[in-house]
């Protein structure tokens, strides 16, 4: 009966909340006399030795009796004649202890009042009228085991079992198994999270392994370099003899000499292949550009993803621009450069009264779902437009404008902790792929309940935009990314900037923290990622460069993203290609590659605690993917 507080306070809400004060004031009452003391066996059994008995409060004893007659009442017949059985013995209890202390006078009152009922009940109480008349009668046959030290030991134990059964047993109003069913739940995210955590190092182990065995087969199949004068015809010319796989043979004619070179069979050569150099190198030099050429192909040779399950989300008619899981992962919003917004589920089981479609009439340049629940949905547009969408009363609950200044919304984040978020606009709408045409940076912060703007962040005059923004674990540090190549941290506090540091010789296209928040992810537009220690500034702890997948010189969108898996361990970055990267963080695993769309990769997000990315593309589509 653990959660009988709980559920005592539910109903103490709910009849304030319906402004019943007359029955909060008598159940509150209620509670203060609460004769069966919340079913909690030690309690009762201290109320009945420790108080009732020793201090000959009789009455009291038999409206607890009679109490807990009515509770049980329900019951099987042969449990009732055990009720009642130890109804008589607990008065028995009583009796014998009154006459040990000196108190027959006190027995005498119990059979003045409920003799008669006594009586009616059972008729062996005839012969206990007359034991405070009788001198010794612990000395009598039939009153001697009552006198006895085990006879009220085993009444202390039957009793308490007794009790404690019936009470496990009884059947649970729905109103106490909120409780039951929370605790439950909470256990049960517990075990798929700590699941989920081994079932992410095994995935982890399993990818450096994979990983390892492709490269000892590259390393098979190398292009093995050599001088070998006899057993190659261009050996006396000093040409380093080449050799390949079977399936990659090239033959080098005469003009190879002249730096150039004829594949004897096409079809033996696929478009992808990578081609083998054969102009006149030392073997110092060709040694490295050997060595270069595996590091770029590393991307190229990156496993593909292996999936577990995958849906695909049909419901927009232009390129998608963002996505987003919910703060609990079971619902997605994505928009589309047209201006629409969709509320959807991938989990075919789970209830679709939240799906809604929002048309904002503008593009949607970002997306947030509110931190502590799935319950708002906030949108920002090119038009300098916020949005406040409540899923559940599925309506705009809010309809904010950025100042005619800074007309374009380039992200929003909520806190994870306070109910504020923070808009970034720049003065102007890129229109096109630069970024660097941004105009000028706004940061306001918003409060949630109030929906007014709170303060505006310094950020200096004439300030570069800010592309991107990112709240850390609890609220207190906002680090924001600007075109200028610089992060820029803030004390949310103090609404004042902090630190800051030149992270990119080029813009900075988004900015994340790590899982750990001893570190932050830079996204630049040039491709290239670096993850930067947060306790000594400056520091370099990975890099990567993935301009072949999100270079913005070759995009046709203004900016990339990228999304961190709920263990910090595993990068995926929006790609110009069909395919996005997924780069295996401070790990020996180079990555993997996502399932192919059929346009570029526009938007990227990972569950909150699972391992399930979503992938938005310039194709309309948007898919969930659940790695195996």
């Amino acid at each position: 009966m653990e959660n009988m507080v709980y559920a005592e306070e539910l109903v103490r809400e709910f009849l304030v909340f319906r402004g019943f004060t007359n029955t909060l004031q008598a159940f509150v009452k209620e509670l203060g006399t609460d004769i069966g003391k919340g079913f909690q066996v030690d309690k009762i059994l201290d109320l009945i030795f420790s108080i009732y008995i020793p201090k000959f409060q009789a009455e009291n004893l038999i409206q607890l009796l009679r109490f807990f007659n009515n509770c049980f009442s329900s019951h099987e017949t042969h449990l009732i004649s055990v009720i009642s059985e130890l109804d008589i013995s607990i008065i028995h209890y009583y009796i014998i202890h009154a006459i040990q202390a000196g108190r027959k006078d006190k027995v005498i009152e119990l059979f003045d009042i409920h003799g008669t009922e006594l009586l009616q009940k059972d008729q062996h109480w005839a012969s206990w009228f007359a034991i405070p008349y009788i001198k010794a009668p612990q000395s009598e046959p039939q009153f001697r085991v009552y006198f006895s030290k085990e006879w009220s030991n085993a009444l202390h134990l039957s009793l308490r079992n007794f009790l404690t059964k019936m009470f496990n047993g009884t059947r649970i109003p729905a109103l106490m198994k909120i409780s039951s069913e929370r605790n439950m739940v909470s256990r049960l995210k517990g075990d798929i999270k700590q699941l989920n955590f081994k079932l992410a190092q095994l995935q982890v182990s399993l990818e450096e392994k994979e990983t390892q065995l492709h490269h000892n087969s590259l390393l098979a199949t190398e292009v093995i370099v050599g001088t070998d004068s006899s057993s190659n015809p261009l050996a006396g010319s000093g040409e380093p003899i080449v050799f390949v796989p079977a399936s990659h043979v090239i033959c080098v004619s005469a003009s190879a000499q002249a730096g150039e070179r004829e594949p004897k069979h096409s079809e033996d050569i696929r478009p992808d292949d990578t081609q083998v150099s054969t102009s006149k190198i030392s073997n110092h030099s060709g040694q490295s550009e050997r060595n270069t050429g595996n590091d770029a192909q590393r991307e190229e040779e990156f496993p593909e993803v292996r999936v577990d399950f995958q849906e695909t989300f049909l419901g927009h008619t232009s390129p998608i621009s963002r996505c987003r899981f919910s703060a609990t992962g079971d619902n997605v919003a994505s928009a589309s450069v047209d201006g629409t917004v969709r509320i959807w589920t991938y989990d075919s089981s789970a209830p679709t009264s939240r799906n809604a479609t929002i048309y904002c009439g503008a593009e949607i340049m970002s997306l947030e779902w509110e931190c502590k629940s799935d319950r708002l949905l906030l949108i920002g547009t090119a038009d300098g437009g916020i949005k406040a969408w409540n899923v559940d009363a599925k309506r705009v609950v809010c309809d904010l404008s950025c100042t005619e200044a800074f007309p374009s919304v380039l992200d929003l984040k909520c806190s994870p902790v306070e109910p504020i978020f923070v808009s970034a606009a720049a003065s102007r709408w890129p229109g096109s792929s630069d970024i660097g045409k941004l105009g000028y940076a706004s940061l306001t912060v918003w409060n949630m309940r109030t929906w007014k703007a709170m303060t505006v962040l310094p950020l200096g005059e004439d300030p570069p935009p800010i592309t991107s923004v990112c709240f850390n674990h609890n609220g207190k540090l906002l680090a924001a990314a600007a075109t200028d190549g610089m992060i820029h941290m803030f004390d949310m506090s103090a609404g004042l900037q902090i630190t800051g540091w030149p992270a990119h010789d080029s813009a900075i296209s988004s900015v994340l923290f790590g899982s750990d928040e001893t570190s932050i992810f830079t996204l630049g537009v040039d491709g290239k990622i670096f993850e930067w220690s947060l306790q000594n500034q400056g520091k370099v702890l990975w890099s990567s460069d993935c301009s072949r997948f999100c270079n913005l010189r070759s995009s046709s969108h203004y900016k990339h993203e990228m999304a961190l898996d709920a263990y910090g361990r595993r990068l995926l970055v929006t790609s110009n290609s069909l395919r996005a990267p997924i780069y295996q963080v401070r790990g020996h695993a180079y990555g993997m590659r996502t399932l192919p769309h059929s346009a570029s990769i526009t938007t990227v997000d990972w569950h909150p605690t699972s391992p399930i990315f979503l992938t938005g593309s310039a194709d309309h589509s948007v898919r969930v993917t659940s790695m195996a």
